[in-house]
């Protein structure tokens, strides 16, 4: 039942610096290989991906596995280079919740009474809002990041065998991908020929690659460890170059309004998870 949309939220309208609202999400695994073990052992690694309310903008962590302390390590590698957010928004996965619980008691122990400067500090607490359970269509805004980061990368990289600093190059790459991507239409003014895009909200000015040698044609199995990586990226631009100008057409929007549910009316519940032959 599409109902007639509402106006977007204040965090996505209003002016603030960058990252200040962030919404958060993880994609994965992915297998990737470590070179400093024998017979060359596998192991899953995830990415934790930070979109921006305000720009769009991207960042993104690489995170070893799904527990609280390993969020929270890559939480504070994002506050280091992006500054602390005043509001977090994410689902309902036991990482996240569990990361609330340990910043909460945190500034519950800097937050005395007695003393201006730790209460001075724990004023500064972050804000943690999450999605109602099994409500994936609220955080559409960082889902869409996710997919897009997933979407190229799967299918891009898919079952070649990196080493853990061969991946974390090509998630940052992604990220600075991500982040040059065109907000809005060229002008129609003759003087105004550079797109405004979320790097400019980050640094000030557009993301630029290196120039490199096209090695989309070449053989992987020719090219050296580096060059591999680089003819990685390469692709994945390539694709997404051509991806995202198919996407910029108008979407239909619900205009219209239309009857609620109400208590009586005939409705078919979808439940996910279930097993086999049970509707």
């Amino acid at each position: 039942m599409a109902q007639i949309m509402a106006d977007l939220p204040k965090e996505r309208v209003m002016k603030n610096f960058s990252f200040n609202v962030s919404g958060i999400d993880i994609c994965g695994p992915f297998s990737i290989k470590f070179k400093n073990q024998r017979k060359g052992v596998y192991r899953k690694v995830y990415v934790c991906i930070f979109i921006c309310f305000a720009t769009k903008a991207i960042h993104s962590e690489c995170i070893s596995d799904l527990i609280t302390v390993s969020f929270i390590e890559p939480l504070k590698r994002f506050i280091s280079r992006r500054g602390k957010p005043a509001k977090l928004f994410t689902d309902n996965a036991k990482n996240f919740v569990g990361a609330n619980l340990a910043i909460k008691k945190l500034y519950k122990l800097l937050c005395k009474p007695d003393d201006v400067l730790t209460g001075c500090l724990a004023s500064g607490e972050i804000e943690w809002n999450f999605l109602p359970p099994r409500a994936p269509n609220f955080g559409g805004l960082w889902e869409a990041g996710v997919k897009s980061f997933k979407y190229y990368l799967k299918r891009v990289v898919g079952n070649l065998k990196l080493a853990f600093e061969e991946f974390n190059c090509i998630v940052i790459q992604i990220e600075g991908m991500l982040n040059s991507r065109p907000l809005f239409p060229l002008s129609s003014e003759i003087d105004e020929i550079e797109v405004l895009t979320p790097a400019h909200f980050l640094i000030g000015r557009p993301l630029y690659a290196l120039i490199e040698p096209d090695l989309t044609n070449i053989k992987e199995n020719t090219l050296k460890s580096w060059y591999k990586i680089t003819r990685v990226f390469q692709c994945i631009w390539k694709k997404r170059s051509n991806d995202y100008l198919n996407n910029l057409q108008k979407r239909n929007k619900w205009m219209f309004c239309k009857n609620n549910v109400k208590i009586g009316d005939m409705v078919l519940v979808k439940e996910d998870n279930l097993p086999p032959l049970k509707w």
